[in-house]
């Protein structure tokens, strides 16, 4: 049985955690990709929506665990990202 992580309380504990354990020895089937932003948002958008749309792209936000305005930003980015062999 793989051992479960520990928890970290800092970004300094974390990056010791991660040079001196070997992380196959832990279980990391619980982690989830995250997406960091860096770029600032200087531009706005304002847009209508029809209800049922709206609720269904903030329910699909809650299931990705993400707000609901950073998951309409992530599927604009992946819209207009390059298609590979295109």
């Amino acid at each position: 049985m793989k051992k479960k992580l520990p928890r970290l309380r800092s970004d300094k504990e974390a990056e010791a955690f991660v040079a001196n354990s070997d992380l196959t020895q832990y279980d990391l089937s619980g982690l989830r990709m995250v997406r960091f932003e860096f770029q600032p948002k200087s531009e706005r958008v304002n847009m209508r929506l029809p209800g049922p749309l709206l609720d269904a792209v903030k329910a699909k936000a809650a299931k990705a665990g993400v707000p609901y305005q950073r998951f309409i930003r992530q599927a604009l980015e992946t819209a207009v990202q390059p298609r590979k062999g295109s």
